[in-house]
């Protein structure tokens, strides 16, 4: 009977220690999957290595013809992505313009006016300030030629 109370606990602890089946199957599945990952990934490294070594003769031999005109390929496709860029931009900022003129109130136009009057009125304040300058200039100027009995 001692013997019995010593093996139920101990049955006890390592059934509550032992993970749930749900547990388990994720464990399998996690690691049948990465498994599985690194022997594909293995597979594609061995595959690119014998491309590479294939390879290397025909791109070695066809080198003076493929550089040149890989280079020239690669600057005729950004030069007609470019100028399409530019174009669209072109188009899309007369069509706003158009917009904005004819008073459609397109997206912008707020932030626009807003930054014209802003300017605007920083060009009256520095106008101000520059003419009171001036006057306070011709009244020194008249004070100094006063002084001097001009």
């Amino acid at each position: 009977m001692s013997n019995d109370i010593q093996t139920k606990p101990m049955t006890q602890k390592l059934y509550e220690s032992a993970p749930s089946s749900r547990k388990a199957v994720k464990f399998l599945t996690a690691t049948t999957l990465g498994a599985t990952l690194i022997f594909l990934s293995g597979l594609v490294l061995t595959g690119t290595v014998v491309a590479l070594v294939m390879a290397t003769p025909v791109m070695v031999l066809f080198s003076p013809i493929l550089v040149p005109s890989g280079i020239v390929i690669f600057l005729v496709i950004t030069g007609l992505l470019f100028s399409g860029g530019c174009g669209v931009a072109a188009i899309t900022a007369l069509s706003w313009i158009y917009n904005y003129v004819q008073g459609k109130h397109p997206r912008g136009a707020d932030q626009l006016d807003h930054a014209r009057n802003m300017i605007a009125s920083m060009a009256r304040g520095v106008t101000e300030k520059a003419k009171e300058y001036g006057q306070y200039v011709q009244h020194k100027a008249r004070e100094v030629a006063q002084g001097q009995g001009y």
